[in-house]
C-alpha cells in the first residue's frame, strides 16, 4: 500500500492492530524517517492506548511501554550494534509476553526473533509518500 501523509500511515496501522492479539511480534524494517514510529503510534491507537498520538521513538530508554487493553511494548534497536548489546535487557520477556510487541530495527537481532511474526517494510517513494509492505508469518 503508498500512504501519502502521516495521518494515512496511522489509519493504515490502525486496522492492522485491530487484528493483534497478546504474544503478537510486529518487526518493522525501514530506513530513517520511513516511518516505522508513525506507524507504531496507529498500533497503539488500535489497541486503544491513551495518548497513542504521544508515542516516541525509545531510542535512548530501548522499550516502552503502554498500558491499553492489550499492553503494547515498542522497542527501538537502532543505536545496537547486535545481540551482545542487549544480552541485559531481557529482551525475549516482551517478545515473548502477554502483550503486543513492536520492534523497530529488528533486523539487528534477527537470530532470537520467532518465526512467527508480522514483518512490515517501508520504502521512502517521496517526501511524504511511504510504500508499505506487510507480510503476515503468524500461521
Amino acid at each position: 500500500m503508498i500512504t501519502r501523509d502521516r495521518e494515512e500511515t496511522i489509519s493504515a496501522a490502525e486496522r492492522l492492530a485491530k487484528g493483534l492479539k497478546k504474544g503478537d511480534v510486529v518487526l518493522l524494517y525501514g530506513d530513517l524517517g520511513s516511518g516505522k514510529t508513525t506507524f507504531t503510534k496507529g498500533i497503539g491507537k488500535g489497541l486503544g492506548v491513551k495518548d497513542a498520538l504521544h508515542i516516541n521513538s525509545p531510542t535512548f530508554v530501548l522499550i516502552k511501554e503502554y498500558e491499553a487493553d492489550i499492553p503494547l511494548y515498542h522497542l527501538d534497536l537502532y543505536r545496537l550494534d547486535g545481540l551482545r548489546d542487549i544480552e541485559d535487557i531481557a529482551i525475549e520477556e516482551y517478545i515473548y509476553g502477554n502483550g503486543v510487541t513492536v520492534i523497530e530495527w529488528a533486523e539487528k537481532i534477527k537470530d532470537i526473533l520467532p518465526e512467527k511474526h508480522i514483518a512490515v517494510r517501508f520504502t521512502i517513494r517521496g517526501e511524504q509518500e511511504r510504500e508499505i509492505r506487510i507480510e503476515d508469518l503468524r500461521n
